[in-house]
């Protein structure tokens, strides 16, 4: 599967452990710092609110999924733990959409 820049996007995955390690390895990269999979990396300083807007583009981006509306809301990018499970919540097909 490809996006409109043909960037190769991640089939989904059982497994949200692999989200997590990407997220971490992403964090990691942009910050220079090892993060937690629990760690609130807004709460814990040196993260801003224009870094959330970059987290957003990077997920929509990297998993292929639209983040809009009550998704939108900063306690669902406080820690890689819940925004790998909001990735995986909006890869799972639409109730009576394509694929359910």
């Amino acid at each position: 599967m490809t996006t409109s820049s043909d960037r190769q996007v991640p089939e989904p995955v059982g497994d949200p452990g692999v989200v997590q390690a990407d997220l971490l390895l992403f964090l990691a990269n942009r910050t220079g710092r090892a993060w937690a999979a629990d760690t609130d990396v807004f709460g814990s300083g040196g993260l801003s609110s224009l870094f959330a807007m970059e987290m957003v583009v990077h997920l929509e981006r990297t998993y292929g999924v639209s983040i809009r509306g009550g998704d939108l809301r900063m306690e669902n990018f406080r820690t890689v733990h819940r925004m790998s499970a909001l990735v995986e919540r909006l890869r799972q097909p639409a109730p009576g959409g394509p694929g359910a």
